[in-house]
């Protein structure tokens, strides 16, 4: 199990192949418009990981990173995927579907529980244990520092066997179609965040407030 580090895009020929691709993204806060996304981390399950770190005023193209990312033809894992949906939309300008959300797909078939967080899926689901402690820390400064990469990392390491681990229980319970349409509709809910939406629910009869 290797960490890989790049600044700006993968490299040539990196995961190249058909299989389903780990996604995260690390950004300076949680508002897409105004905190910039600072790094990408990208595997396909063969045990390595690859960051990829954007700086400053990053004109944020990355020719062999949005290829992977725009190429439908193969599935990408997200833990929370609205979110990174549209840091990967705004910034890198591809909608890197379709999706697969362990937190959706948790929060289906573990409705015993309202911790639905990554690292207690690791627990629970593949009995690996996780450290957030790098969870809030600085993604924009200049040296990315090695608990930083190791948080990265670790936060695509698992979502290929958990994925596995919730598609099992999605079946047993009868909620695979009901995920699936969840997964499809990502890419417009995270559409929706960008032009506004974000934190009114459209589909609700409360006709809300105009802005």
């Amino acid at each position: 199990m290797t960490i890989h580090f790049h600044e700006e895009d993968l490299p040539d020929g990196v995961l190249e192949g058909t299989a389903p691709l780990a996604v995260d993204t690390e950004t300076m806060g949680l508002v897409t418009h105004r905190d910039r996304l600072c790094v990408l981390q990208i595997s396909d399950g063969s045990g390595d990981e690859h960051l990829v770190r954007f700086s400053p005023g990053s004109t944020y193209e990355a020719p062999n990173l949005t290829r992977l990312l725009a190429d439908e033809s193969r599935l990408k894992l997200y833990h929370f995927a609205r979110f990174d949906l549209a840091a990967i939309q705004y910034y890198l300008g591809v909608m890197a579907a379709p999706v697969f959300c362990t937190k959706i797909a948790s929060k289906l078939v573990r409705t015993y529980t309202d911790r639905h967080g990554l690292k207690n899926l690791t627990d629970e689901l593949l009995g690996e244990s996780m450290s957030k402690q790098q969870q809030s820390s600085d993604w924009g400064a200049e040296d990315i520092n090695e608990a930083q990469r190791e948080y990265a990392a670790s936060d695509v390491r698992y979502l290929h066997r958990l994925k596995d681990a919730l598609e099992v229980r999605l079946e047993r319970e009868g909620r695979s179609e009901i995920a699936q349409a969840c997964f499809d509709f990502l890419p417009a809910r995270a559409l929706l965040d960008i032009a506004g939406w974000e934190g009114r629910d459209i589909f609700s009869h409360n006709e809300g407030f105009y802005a």
